[in-house]
Parts: C-alpha cells; sequence; structure tokens
C-alpha cells in the first residue's frame, strides 16, 4: 500500500540548472539567476529535472525543505524562466496545424501496426518492461488527476461541471479505496515496485518529466487553461484503447490482478469521460471563450508531441 504521507527526497543533481535549485531548497541559500535558464537545453534532463523540482513544491513538497519555499519570490523568477524556455520550444515544435475538430477526430483512432508503446508492451513485453513502464508513469500516476484540478476555477458553466464530473471519479467518486492513484500504487504492489509518491524520481527520464511539467504548467498558469482543457481531452480520449492493449499486457504476463485492475478501470471509466469531454468541457469552453481554440489545439498537438518522444525513448531501450 502506498504512503499518502510520504514526501520524496530532493532529487539527485543533473546540471548547474537543477543542483542550483535542490542546492537552494536544501541548504537555504539563493537560487540561480534567471540568466541560468539561457541557452539551457528546453528538453534536456538538467531544465526538466529543475523544473519538475519547483513544480514538485506545489504538490507534496520534498522531505526537510522548508514550505515556505513555494511562494519565494526568487525561486518563482527562475521558475518563470524555466517556463519560457520550454513553453517556447513546444510552441515550437508542436505548433497546430489543422483544425481542432480533425485533432480530435485523430485521437480516437487506436492506430494499428506502428510503434506505440501500449501496442509493443500488448505483443512482446516482459514483466521487467511493465516494470520499467510502471517506474517511469509513476510519476504522473502517483498524483493523477491533480494538475487537472487546477483549472476547475478557471471555467465556467458546462466545462466547470463537465470537468469536476471527470475529476470526482478519477478521484474515487467519494472512495479512498478507487481513488487512481491509489490503483495504479495497487499496480505498483503486483509488479513489486516500491509504492512511495515520487520514489523514482531518480530514474525518471527527461521525456517522461517534460510530460508531468507540461500537465503543471498548463494547470499552473489561467491564460494557459485552454492548453489544458486540450491537454485533458488527449489523456482521456486516448486512454481507453491504450488502457486496453495494456491490461491485455498485463494479463498475458501475469502480473497480478491488482496490475490488470488500473487498466480496466480506464477502458471503462474512459471511454464514458471522453464523450463529456468532448461535449461539456471542450464544447461548453468554447461556447464561453471561443477564442481559446487554437489553445485547445496546441494543448493537444503539445501532449502529443511529448508522448510520441517517451515513446521513442521507450522502445529505444527496449530495442522495439
Amino acid at each position: 500500500m502506498a504512503d499518502h504521507h510520504h514526501k520524496p527526497v530532493l532529487p539527485r543533481e543533473r546540471g548547474p540548472l537543477s543542483l542550483g535549485v535542490s542546492g537552494a531548497l536544501r541548504d537555504d541559500r539563493p537560487p540561480p539567476a534567471t540568466a541560468a535558464a539561457e541557452g539551457a537545453d528546453a528538453y534536456g534532463d538538467d531544465l526538466q529535472l529543475a523544473l519538475y523540482t519547483c513544480y514538485e513544491l506545489h504538490y507534496r513538497g520534498f522531505d526537510g525543505v522548508d514550505p515556505g519555499w513555494e511562494w519565494d519570490p526568487t525561486l518563482l523568477a527562475l521558475r518563470a524562466a524555466l517556463e519560457n524556455r520550454f513553453l517556447t520550444a513546444l510552441r515550437r515544435d508542436a505548433c497546430a496545424r489543422r483544425p481542432l475538430g480533425s485533432l480530435l477526430a485523430d485521437l480516437a483512432v487506436d492506430a494499428v501496426g506502428g510503434r506505440s508503446v501500449p501496442e509493443f508492451l500488448e505483443e512482446h513485453g516482459t514483466l521487467d518492461h511493465l516494470r520499467a513502464y510502471a517506474a517511469q508513469r509513476s510519476l504522473y500516476h502517483l498524483k493523477e488527476a491533480d494538475p487537472h484540478a487546477w483549472v476547475l476555477p478557471r471555467l465556467s458553466g458546462r466545462a466547470k461541471a463537465g470537468m469536476a464530473a471527470v475529476e470526482y471519479d478519477e478521484f474515487g467518486a467519494g472512495r479512498a479505496d478507487r481513488v487512481h492513484a491509489r490503483l495504479f500504487a495497487d499496480l505498483m504492489s503486483d509488479l513489486g515496485l516500491e509504492t512511495a509518491y515520487g520514489h523514482y524520481l531518480d530514474v525518471g527520464y527527461a521525456e517522461m518529466l517534460a510530460l508531468v511539467n507540461a500537465m503543471s504548467l498548463f494547470g499552473l498558469h489561467r491564460r494557459l487553461r485552454g492548453a489544458l482543457v486540450g491537454h485533458f481531452a488527449t489523456v482521456e480520449i486516448t486512454s481507453s484503447p491504450a488502457s486496453r492493449r495494456l491490461a491485455g499486457a498485463m494479463e498475458r504476463t501475469g502480473a497480478g490482478p491488482s496490475a490488470k485492475r488500473f487498466y480496466t478501470e480506464h477502458v471503462e471509466a474512459d471511454a464514458v469521460h471522453e464523450q463529456v469531454v468532448r461535449r461539456e468541457v471542450i464544447g461548453g469552453l468554447l461556447d464561453d471563450e471561443p477564442e481559446l481554440e487554437p489553445d485547445v489545439a496546441f494543448g493537444i498537438t503539445a501532449t502529443s508531441y511529448l508522448e510520441d518522444r517517451l515513446g521513442t525513448r521507450l522502445l529505444t531501450v527496449w530495442g522495439g
């Protein structure tokens, strides 16, 4: 069972930015100046870990770190510089070049014969592959739905009601044993993995950190609420077919009932959520604020781009 009160330890640095951020939090000294972000690889280990560490202060924090760092002006200034570097790269590399309707239609297609991670795991995955996959995904799934909750105060009407309805399910519909983060911890137990929140941060790929950072970035900034909705739509629309494949992988490898349950739960729930997100969340948002349509489209393309980067990294490591 996961320790839901666990605070992770500060991660090992991967370069001067992450060293400077962790050093500031550990030793209570000034963080790096904003100029330190200039020239850093927007998708690299160092910037992504530094940004992830800054964001984690808004979630559980770190063991032994003063909670006051969450709103420290000097750290927020550095975070803004890191965010700008990351967001600028995403807008360059994942710019939406097609209408929103076309993007949504493509999300609903479960591609066959490609090099997707769920397809590889369903057909060829071993228990070691599944463990490695779960360790990476734990950086999000052990706080599943938390980044999306930040958008609720920024929505109104149908969009708010639809988003809240989906989040209610993600948080267990009033039952602690059905919270999706808890279900993922149970999956990890079946796979023989450590379930403590943040335990696998030090082995998290830059591509996985970037994916979680995008959720936090979109969720924490009101001006990016459209992108958060686009991100959320991507997650919910693609989840059901991918989860069906992953449930098959868990069953084929004998991973255990809780491992299979996590994904079968998502097959059923996210098929319903997809319709709510399409009609109420996106439809309601654009009825109220039609000018946000390009941002919703950007949220979709940015999420797809980052997922593709992670998939390529995993399949390369596995030789898939």
